[in-house]
């Protein structure tokens, strides 16, 4: 049985900007409240499931076979994931209610139980997870940290012990500390980021076996410092990130405003330093401490205000987690897992899609069998099925990104139609097709990357996920939508398509015959001829997916020629040639 969520609330540091603390507060609790109910009420726009709301991410760390997400919350929040795609609450939060550590209140005073901005790593055997704890509009801050040996709530080892605080901040400070991140540099040395919007972004030295700070060293990464090195108020910058990636060490922080639902104007920008304690520049060359900072990603589409960056490589994927607010559901926070990659200059880039435009094989992980234009004539209404896979030009794919993960798919063959959800019809069991692409919800898949390597694929409209129907292994079985459970069936191996080689000689603008039954449900099928192919001497050969002819013959002035042949199982494929022109048609054999 799922537990009930507990919703994350996005209730990040206070800023001079907004209005008094009372008033945030009263705000904010009315925004988590419609949040939950557009959670309710709202369609989904995007193909993570499951349960998704997410507010300042950790990055994702894995235990087992789970992945965890732990975010700003009552107690601290969890969420976690078997395949990167679907996602729901834990079981119960790091610390249950009236059981925080109780030397934060020595440190924050009045702090309610709402702890900001986790990040987890794991090191020397055990999680390190490092928490936030602030009030409204403060820089009365502290950050702390607890350990596990396992992130399993089931498991008898599981224990979150409190090693206490890693550093703290009061008015005073030059930097509020909240938005922990770790990073091991080049010599294995380990380092701690934080700070936030009053001030500026600070680095510290950790103990590499302990996690908590050693000794006072402090260093500045990005502040809008003056000319004399004094660090001004509200320095616009926070949720440092640094990512060490060959000889560069990567910050990436924050800048605009948070935690206002849909009018949120949080962006993401980087800049790159060789050595981890700074000074990082921007593509420009301009100093992240003087206002530097070269842009990834802000507001796309219904995804507003990205923030929080954190990183997870596995399998040679770089999964890029986020938040972002919703405004397709009231600006509901919810969490991104993207692509972060590198060009040619190593400068980094974020973007949802996970594949490059281009022509691809699809096959199902299940079956074995590839997308396949049925019928290899890509006439608009034709299925899309599952074949067994033969080089077929019906076979190929053109995959066309159009914005925020979303792509369009279309066939290879004939007029280049693409794949379409029939009657833009959202529920269980609707079938995929060939049409004329308009741009609509049904016509656009949101394809995500699962654990694994492989690729789930979710129509736009309802984000009901494409499926070999009852998990079929024989070909002919056409694609349709279903809910997602996770399984083979639902998941796909993408990849560059080889040279194909074409099927049909031509690309007919309608069908000249057709074949029943098909499947065959014995040893014998008919062809079908319409009348101006069937008025002249016409040639009907069977050949398998080598090449080779199985079966021929020739007819002239029927209108249905009967085929009998004792074939064994598999996929063939039927070439008729006359007058009108020539077509061809699979057949299968059960």
């Amino acid at each position: 049985m799922t537990p009930t969520p507990t919703t994350p609330r996005p209730t990040r540091v206070g800023r001079p900007s907004f209005a008094a603390a009372e008033r945030l507060a009263r705000g904010l609790r009315l925004l988590v409240l419609l949040l939950a109910l557009s959670a309710l009420s709202s369609p989904g726009a995007h193909a993570l499931q499951g349960n998704d709301n997410c507010h300042d991410p950790s990055s994702i760390v894995k235990d087992g076979g789970k992945y965890w997400v732990f975010t700003t919350g009552t107690g601290i929040y969890g969420m976690y994931s078997t395949d990167l795609v679907t996602w729901q609450s834990g079981p119960r939060p790091v610390f249950e209610a009236g059981q925080y550590p109780s030397w934060i209140n020595g440190r924050v005073p009045g702090f309610s139980g709402d702890f900001w901005a986790p990040e987890c790593v794991y090191r020397n055997g055990k999680f390190y997870l490092y928490y936030s704890v602030s009030t409204f509009g403060s820089s009365v801050s502290t950050i702390g940290l607890a350990t596990n040996v396992t992130l399993d709530p089931a498991s008898p080892n599981y224990q979150w012990i409190d090693q206490g605080e890693v550093v703290s901040s009061t008015t005073g400070s030059a930097c509020n500390a909240i938005d922990p991140a770790v990073v091991t540099d080049a010599s294995g040395g380990l380092w701690m980021s934080y700070g936030s919007f009053f001030k500026g972004l600070g680095l510290i030295k950790l103990d590499a076996t302990t996690g908590k700070r050693s000794g006072t060293s402090f260093y500045w990464l990005a502040g809008n410092l003056a000319a004399d090195g004094v660090s001004r108020s509200n320095s616009g910058s926070e949720a440092p990130y640094i990512v060490r990636n060959g000889g560069y060490y990567y910050l990436f922080l924050n800048k605009g405003a948070c935690c206002q639902g849909s009018s949120s104007t949080y962006y993401i920008q980087v800049g790159r330093s060789t050595s981890v304690t700074g000074p990082y520049l921007d593509r420009n060359g301009v100093d992240m401490n003087r206002n530097g900072g070269t842009t990834l990603i802000a507001t796309q589409g219904n995804y507003v205000g990205p923030g929080h960056v954190g990183l997870f490589v596995e399998g040679g994927a770089n999964y890029l987690s986020h938040h972002y607010y919703d405004s397709n559901q009231n600006g509901r926070a919810r969490l991104s897992v993207g692509n972060l990659g590198w060009d040619g200059a190593a400068w980094p880039f974020i973007t949802r899609d996970w594949l490059a435009a281009g022509r691809y094989t699809l096959t199902n992980q299940n079956s074995g069998q590839v997308w396949d234009a049925w019928g290899c004539s890509g006439v608009q209404g034709q299925a899309i099925a599952q074949g067994t896979a033969a080089g077929l030009n019906c076979q190929q794919w053109n995959l066309t990104p159009v914005g925020n993960g979303e792509y369009k798919i279309t066939s290879a063959v004939g007029a280049g139609l693409a794949a379409d959800v029939i009657g833009n019809n959202p529920n269980n069991g609707a079938k995929l097709n060939l049409y004329p692409y308009s741009g609509a919800a049904n016509q656009r898949f949101k394809i995500e990357r699962s654990a694994g390597g492989g690729y789930v694929l979710a129509s736009v409209n309802g984000n009901r996920v494409v499926e070999v129907p009852a998990c079929a292994t024989t070909a002919g079985v056409q694609l349709a939508l279903y809910d997602y459970l996770g399984n083979a069936c639902q998941k796909w191996t993408i990849a560059p398509a080889p040279a194909a080689r074409a099927l049909a000689t031509a690309a007919p603008t309608a069908a000249l015959f057709s074949v029943y039954p098909n499947p065959l449900t014995g040893r014998r099928f008919v062809v079908a001829l319409d009348a101006e192919l069937a008025a002249a001497p016409v040639g009907i050969r069977l050949t398998d997916l080598r090449g080779r002819t199985v079966y021929a013959r020739r007819s002239t002035g029927q209108a249905s020629v009967a085929v009998e042949a004792d074939l064994p199982a598999g996929l063939y494929v039927l070439h008729v040639e006359g007058a009108a022109g020539s077509q061809t048609q699979k057949v299968v054999v059960p």
